[in-house]
Order: structure tokens, then C-alpha cells, then sequence
């Protein structure tokens, strides 16, 4: 029988699970694929780390503690790249904007205009 959570890891994962829970509602809700990607890069990103960080501390210094770490570490460093490539690529390839977006900051810079 497993023993229970201690009462950091069961707030850190309580978390993470609230993170991920709003991260997927803003792929449902939100109204284009850039808005979806922040959603998706955002939330998931601290939401998943913040449940492997929850299970580090509940696992301690073991092999599972430092596969959680270094998964952890790995989301850290791809998802924010990934969704920076995926957002590039969607731009490029012509990907409107939401009507009601203010700022498109890769047109300005392909046309060589600089707001102030």
C-alpha cells in the first residue's frame, strides 16, 4: 500500500491539476490558433510542472524524484519553443488573426514598420 500525499506535494499537484484544467478550456474557448497556442504553452507548461514538482516532493531524492525533475526541466525548455514554432509557421503560412487582434508584431517586422 502506498503511503498518502504530504501536504506540499498534494498543493503543488491540486495546482498544476487547476493550471492544466484552465489551459484546456482555453483551447476550447479561445478564438485563434495564436490564442489557443498561449493558452495551450502557458498554462499546461506550469500546470505540468508544477504536478511532476508535486511529485518530486512526495517521491524525495529517488530515481522517480529525478525522472520527474528532469521531465520537468524537458517542458521547461520545449513547450515555449515549440509553441514559438508552431505560431511562426501558422503566421507564415498565412494564419489570420482573431478580427479583434491589436498587435501583429511578425507583419510589422516583415514590412519594416516599428510601432514607438
Amino acid at each position: 500500500m502506498t503511503e498518502p500525499l504530504g501536504p506540499i506535494a498534494q498543493t503543488l499537484i491540486t495546482i498544476g491539476l487547476c493550471f492544466d484544467l484552465f489551459g484546456c478550456i482555453g483551447l476550447v474557448r479561445l478564438p485563434d490558433v495564436y490564442n489557443r497556442l498561449q493558452a495551450a504553452t502557458k498554462c499546461v507548461t506550469l500546470g505540468t510542472c508544477l504536478i511532476l514538482f508535486g511529485v518530486l516532493a512526495h517521491a524525495g531524492i529517488s530515481a522517480l524524484g529525478a525522472k520527474a525533475f528532469l521531465c520537468a526541466l524537458f517542458v521547461i525548455l520545449t513547450s515555449p519553443v515549440g509553441a514559438h514554432a508552431l505560431a511562426r509557421g501558422a503566421h507564415i503560412s498565412g494564419v489570420r488573426l482573431w478580427d479583434h487582434s491589436v498587435v501583429d508584431k511578425y507583419l510589422e517586422k516583415r514590412e519594416g514598420r516599428q510601432n514607438p
